[in-house]
C-alpha cells in the first residue's frame, strides 16, 4: 500500500506544476463537473420544443379542471331537484294517509324529532307517528325548502320553513331540517328535525 508521502514523491508539487503552467487533471475534471452542475441547477435552458411541450401540458390541465367543474354543476342541480321533490312527495303521502308511500321515502334507521318533543326512531315508527299526527291535527301542511347543502357527495341537508295552517290555534310556524343520504343512486330521508320557535322572553 502506497502512503500519502510516497504519492507526493511520484507527482510534481502543485507549486512546481503551477510555475510550468501545467494543470492538474483531477482539478480540471472537478472544475468541469462544477460548471455542469452550476448550469443545470441554476440556469435551466429549454429549447423551443420544450417550451411548447410545457405550454401544452399546462393548457390540457386547465381544460380538464374546467370541464370537471362544469360537469358537476348539472349533477348538483339534479340532486337538488330530486331532494325538493322528495319533500313534496312526503307532504302528499301524509295528506293521502298513504303508509307505503311514506315508508318508501325513508331509510330503515331514519328518525324524526317533532316540534312537540316526540322522538320517532326507525322507519316504521315514523310512518305510524306521521300518519297519526296528520289524522289528529288535520290542517294544511306546507314546507318551503330554502337551502340545500351537500357536506358530502352522498349526503344532503335541506332547511326550510314548515307551516301548519287551519288548526285551532291558527297557523303554526316552524322550522324543519331534513337529512338525506344516497344509496344505490336513490336519495332517501335519514332524519327530520322540526323546531317551533319559543316566544320571546319577557323583558325584566
Amino acid at each position: 500500500m502506497i502512503g500519502a508521502s510516497e504519492r507526493s514523491l511520484d507527482r510534481p508539487s502543485l507549486f512546481a506544476r503551477t510555475l510550468r503552467g501545467e494543470k492538474d487533471d483531477e482539478e480540471e475534471e472537478g472544475r468541469g463537473r462544477l460548471r455542469i452542475l452550476t448550469k443545470s441547477r441554476y440556469t435551466p435552458v429549454l429549447d423551443a420544443e420544450g417550451k411548447m411541450r410545457t405550454v401544452m401540458v399546462i393548457a390540457i390541465a386547465m381544460l380538464a379542471a374546467y370541464q370537471g367543474s362544469t360537469a358537476s354543476r348539472p349533477a348538483a342541480g339534479q340532486d337538488q331537484a330530486a331532494i325538493r321533490g322528495i319533500v313534496v312527495e312526503y307532504l302528499h303521502a301524509r295528506e293521502r294517509r298513504d303508509a307505503d308511500a311514506v315508508r318508501a321515502l325513508f331509510t330503515e334507521d331514519a328518525d324524526q324529532l317533532t316540534s312537540s318533543g316526540d322522538w320517532r326512531k326507525g322507519r316504521d315508527e315514523i310512518v305510524r307517528g306521521t300518519l297519526a299526527s296528520s289524522q289528529q291535527t288535520g290542517g294544511q301542511r306546507t314546507i318551503t325548502i330554502e337551502t340545500v347543502r351537500f357536506p358530502q357527495p352522498d349526503m344532503a341537508i335541506a332547511d326550510g320553513r314548515y307551516e301548519l295552517a287551519g288548526v285551532d290555534e291558527g297557523t303554526r310556524k316552524m322550522w324543519t331540517s331534513f337529512v338525506f343520504v344516497r344509496s344505490a343512486g336513490q336519495w332517501r330521508i335519514a332524519a327530520i328535525r322540526n323546531m317551533l320557535p319559543a316566544p320571546p322572553a319577557a323583558a325584566r
